[in-house]
């Protein structure tokens, strides 16, 4: 118990850091504010561009890569470190437990801890993401796979399966109002999509 606390704790620690609403002080804004108001990377791409979002996603998926691969040396469970890395994202303490969205960070402990399922899943986010050009759909769909993926390729990887299917649960709850605006037709499309296939 008090180890998988610990771990838990250990990721929430790396997970909590809000890069996303550093990048939008740096730039002068609180990406609170602009846009969806979240502080990942599609809001800051959308917000104060490309330039901002790239780090920000990179360092989101280090959060998670960062404890899950420490934790095993440290007489952690890195599954858990991993979850707790999401946990610390979506729920960030230093921002009223109102943070990310999870995925970056998702992928981050993934490739550690399950890297052939997330390498599957993160073709099927590029299939879905240029078909329909909508983040949300691909995020989603990547979420939904995760937990099938890792219990294919990893059997008998009990707790690889618990990090996939809390964090895929975890991403799809944070996706509830996309999922509204999608209904409504209201869901923006990534610009770099738009870009390419938009009819002139």
């Amino acid at each position: 118990m008090l180890t998988g606390l610990s771990s838990l704790l250990f990721g929430a620690v790396f997970g909590s850091v809000p890069f996303g609403y550093v990048a939008g002080r740096v730039g002068g804004i609180d990406i609170r504010r602009r846009g969806s108001g979240n502080i990942g990377f599609t809001n800051v791409q959308r917000t104060i561009g490309w330039t901002w979002a790239v780090p920000v996603l990179l360092l989101d998926a280090a959060k998670g890569l960062i404890p899950a691969a420490l934790a095993g040396g440290l007489g952690l469970m890195p599954p858990l470190a991993g979850i707790g890395a999401v946990l610390g994202h979506v729920f960030c303490p230093w921002l009223g437990f109102n943070g990310g969205k999870g995925v970056a960070t998702t992928i981050g402990a993934a490739a550690f801890l399950c890297p052939r399922s997330l390498l599957a899943g993160v073709g099927i986010y590029v299939i879905v993401l240029a078909a329909t050009g909508f983040v949300s759909v691909s995020s989603l769909a990547f979420a939904a796979a995760l937990p099938m993926l890792t219990a294919l390729f990893y059997r008998g990887g009990v707790l690889l399966l618990v990090f996939a299917v809390i964090v895929a649960a975890v991403i799809v709850v944070r996706h509830a109002s996309n999922v509204q605006r999608l209904a409504a037709g209201a869901e923006p499309r990534l610009g770099l999509w738009l870009k390419l296939f938009k009819k002139t």
